[in-house]
Formats: structure tokens, sequence, C-alpha cells
């Protein structure tokens, strides 16, 4: 009890900035995922159809999903250290095996499933663990901040890769960067932890209840905390995943193809294909953080309500996005879009369902994002491989992002609920 005494106040907000950024740092490392455009474009140049090209990527994305869940409760009980230290060890493993078998099997197997599992670990133990320390005004805020490294990692990220491919070879790039990518998360993991039993943060300053529905002034924070059995039986948990999975097909689709849109839809050279890129990680990092700040004051729904009307409204032009300019203005607006996305389901999930099992609930909403990385690139691939234009792709994606828009409406906290009570839970009246 006095280490929970002595961690209230000052001091605590402090550590809890430590453990924000050291979780930004993890995710700066871990979000070369978001780059993998510039590997696909290497890897056709070498010979890869587009489906191909995006096998490996596909099976990260669903591996990384998955192992949240386990990755989650390991946090919940063991803490973030330990989970970031099987991160960093299958990091290396994954990049630096994927550098030896450079084929479809061999980076399936070890980028895909190897640095897969590395991102769901890592990934589990960041946005849980830091949002931990902060109190329910300002959870928007934190997870942007911390799942903003995913976004921010583009900017440096593809320009690096290019430059490595150009000067090492597609082989010593992935050796050299699954090296420091090791290096990186080793480190960081030693400043992450999560606050002692009984610890109640202090409020940064005053602010409305960030999930507050419209302006009728209903909370959407339920006073309790969820065990995963328990979120599952809420329509709720249903209605959030469903939304994730229609946000991330429609992002990852436009994210694993960007460079090649960029190429043969706007008739970019590989470099100007390569700004794009980044451009997307630019607004991708933008939409994370200034979403999290947005919905901390206008609600989480409403904030996912724009969210999805813009991915809407983007989609169904993307195909006569045919120069640099226009296209680098609805890749703008995916990308802020898609990066607020990411820093709403967090908190939402904390809201509605607590803190205490945040890490293996967060990971059961997460796995959507898992699907969504698998149906998203594969379709945008096979749709080019089939027609010669990623047209089709932008339809579906407009259409299931008006549905996400949709849900998002019918979306309502769990009733706070007696614990010990075996009645299933029901959402507050509209």
């Amino acid at each position: 009890m006095d280490s929970t005494k002595q961690l209230q106040g000052h001091n605590a907000r402090r550590r809890g900035w430590v453990v924000v950024f050291g979780g930004l740092g993890v995710n700066l490392a871990l979000g070369v995922l978001y780059s993998w455009g510039v590997f696909a474009s290497a890897l056709r140049a070498s010979g890869w159809t587009a489906t191909q090209s995006q096998v490996p990527y596909m099976i990260a994305c669903a591996v990384f999903a998955l192992l949240m869940v386990p990755a989650g409760r390991l946090q919940d009980r063991l803490g973030p250290r330990l989970v970031l230290l099987v991160a960093s060890v299958l990091t290396g493993a994954g990049f630096v095996l994927s550098s030896i078998f450079m084929t479809v099997g061999g980076l399936s197997l070890f980028y895909g499933v190897v640095f897969g599992s590395a991102m769901g670990f890592g990934y589990a133990a960041t946005t849980p663990t830091a949002v931990k320390w902060f109190s329910p005004t300002h959870r928007g805020l934190i997870s942007g901040i911390v799942v903003s490294g995913f976004g921010l990692a583009g900017i440096y990220v593809a320009p690096m890769k290019s430059l490595l491919i150009e000067h090492f070879g597609l082989e010593k790039t992935f050796l050299i960067i699954g090296i420091v990518l090791f290096s990186v998360i080793f480190l960081l993991r030693l400043i992450m932890d999560n606050p002692p039993a009984g610890y109640q943060p202090d409020p940064l300053r005053s602010a409305p209840d960030p999930v507050k529905t419209g302006r009728t002034g209903r909370t959407g924070r339920t006073g309790r905390d969820f065990n995963w059995r328990e979120m599952m039986r809420t329509s709720q948990f249903y209605l959030l995943w469903s939304m994730f999975l229609f946000g991330t097909f429609a992002g990852l689709l436009i994210l694993g193809q960007l460079s090649n849109i960029g190429q043969e839809q706007a008739g970019m050279t590989p470099g100007e294909a390569t700004v794009i890129v980044v451009l997307y990680a630019v607004f991708n990092w933008l939409g994370r953080i200034f979403t999290g700040l947005i919905s901390d004051r206008i609600g989480r729904k409403a904030t996912l309500l724009i969210i999805f009307l813009i991915q809407t409204c983007s989609f169904l032009l993307f195909s006569q996005l045919t120069t640099l300019m226009r296209l680098a203005l609805g890749t703008a607006l995916v990308a802020f879009s898609f990066g607020g996305m990411l820093a709403s389901f967090p908190a939402l999930t904390a809201d509605y369902f607590g803190l205490k099992n945040m890490g293996l609930n967060y990971g059961l909403i997460f796995t959507a994002w898992g699907v969504g990385g698998v149906l998203g690139p594969f379709l945008g691939g096979l749709v080019r491989d089939l027609t010669g234009t990623y047209r089709v792709s932008y339809m579906i994606s407009a259409a299931i992002c008006l549905a996400g828009a949709v849900l998002s409406l019918m979306t309502r906290a769990p009733k706070k609920q007696d614990p010990a009570s075996d009645v299933s839970i029901q959402p507050e009246p509209a």
C-alpha cells in the first residue's frame, strides 16, 4: 500500500508518461509492418505476383491479431517486461531467418508467423499498460499517443527500407532491420511496467466524460471490470468487433498495395510512390493523436461515425485519383481516419469493459484486425491480378465502411451490472 501511495500525484504522472513513451518507442519499432508495400514492390520486381507479394503480410496480420489474446492475458498477469522480451527475440529471429529463406514459403513462415507473433506480444504490452496509468478522461489521448508509433513508423521505415534495398539488396535489408529492432525492443522493455495493485490515477485536468453519447449526458463507462466471458456475452463486444473488422479491411487493403497503386494508377516512379507511403504514415500518425484527443471531448461514438463516413467518401472516389496530388489527398484522408480508428478501440474497450482485464479483452477485440488484415490485402492483390485495377476493391471498401458508420450509431455502453449476477448484460436504452 505504501508503494501505491508513493505513486500518487506528480510522481505517478511522470512514471505514467515514461511508460507511454516507452510504448510509443516499441510501436515505432514494430510498425515496420506498415511499410510492407516497399517490400512487396521489391518482391514483385523480382518476379512475384501481386497476390504472392501479399501472402507473408496477410499471415503476419492474422498471427499478430491471434497472438494478442494469449499475450494480453500474460501482460495482465505477469506485466509487460517478460512479454516484450519474447517480442524482441521473435522480432530478431523473424527478420534474420527471413533474410536466409527469401521464398514465398520462407517469408510466410518467418516474417508471417514468427514476426507476426512478435507483433502480437509487443502490441499487447504497450497500450493496455499505458492506459492503466491515467484517468478515464484521457484514455483516448493516451491510446492515441501509444498506437501512433505504428503509424509514425512508416515515416522512417519506408525510406530506410528503400535505401537499404538499393545499397545492400533485399536479403541483407531483412538482416539489418532484424538486428536493429531486436536491440530497440529489448532495451525499451526495461522502462515498461503496470501500476501497483490498488493504484488510482489522478486526472491531469478537468474534462467531460469522454464516452458520453451525443449531448444527452449519459455516461459510457460501466464502473466495473468485465472478464472475457462476461464481455463476450454482451452485444457490445460483437458490435465493436465488427466495426474494427470493417475499418481494418479498408485501411489495410490500401496500405498493403499503396506503392503499387501509386505507380500503376497515378503513373508515379518508385521513388514518388515511396513518398506516398510516407505520407500515409504521417497522416496515420496524426489521426491517432488528434482523433484520440477529439474522442475525449466529443465521445467515441461520434468520432467513429465521422471516421467511417470519411472512409466511405474517400473510397468511392479513390479510383479517380490518377495524379500525384489527388492520390496524396485521398491517401491522407484514408490514413487519418484509419489511424483514428485504431486509437478509438483501445479506449472504448477500457470504457466499456474496465481496466483489470484490458490486455485480454482488447486482444479478443483485436482479432478483428487480423481478419481484416487477411481479407483486405488478399482482395486487393487478387482483384488486381484478375482485373488489372483496384476499382472493385475500392467499391467493396466503401460499402463496408458505410456499414461501419451504421453500426457506430447502434453502439451503447453495457449497463452497469452486479458482478455476482447471472443475468445477461443489456445495453443502455437509446
